[in-house]
């Protein structure tokens, strides 16, 4: 477990976990009045919530399972990514491909949030790589 400073506007409300073995915790909506995403729309929805995470983590935004399968709403740029040094709100891009409009309401579990390690890479340029079996097989080379 890590620890996480976290900071809210007025309505924001603090991620919730649902059960002890979610790994997601279910971040809601934090709004003045409701919004409405038409089919195939995009919203920027607020959470009212700053966090700080410890150097070395990241913070995943994910799409909750049954709005996807619900409704058909998902989010973009999945996951997002939350940095160690970011303190700004955290937003979260809302897609509706379902086919009616979808009403997001205040206090709304609109996505979940997760953490994990994050390892830089040291980059080494060189001349050539290393053949595999696979090589630069990819998109649907291994079939269905």
């Amino acid at each position: 477990m890590i620890s996480v400073k976290i900071k809210r506007k007025t309505k924001g409300r603090i991620p919730q976990y649902q059960s002890p073995g979610s790994s997601g915790a279910d971040v809601l909506a934090s709004l003045d009045e409701p919004v409405m995403v038409a089919p195939g729309e995009i919203a920027l929805v607020p959470t009212g919530l700053f966090i700080e995470l410890p150097e070395g983590y990241e913070a995943q935004i994910r799409p909750r399972s049954g709005l996807a399968v619900k409704y058909g709403i998902t989010l973009l740029n999945t996951p997002g990514t939350i940095d160690a040094d970011y303190r700004g709100e955290i937003k979260i891009i809302i897609a509706n491909f379902g086919k009616e409009p979808f009403r997001i309401d205040d206090g709304m579990r609109i996505a979940q949030m997760v953490f994990c390690r994050v390892f830089r890479g040291n980059f080494i340029e060189v001349e050539a790589l290393k053949g595999t079996e696979r090589d630069n097989g990819g998109f649907g080379h291994t079939g269905i």
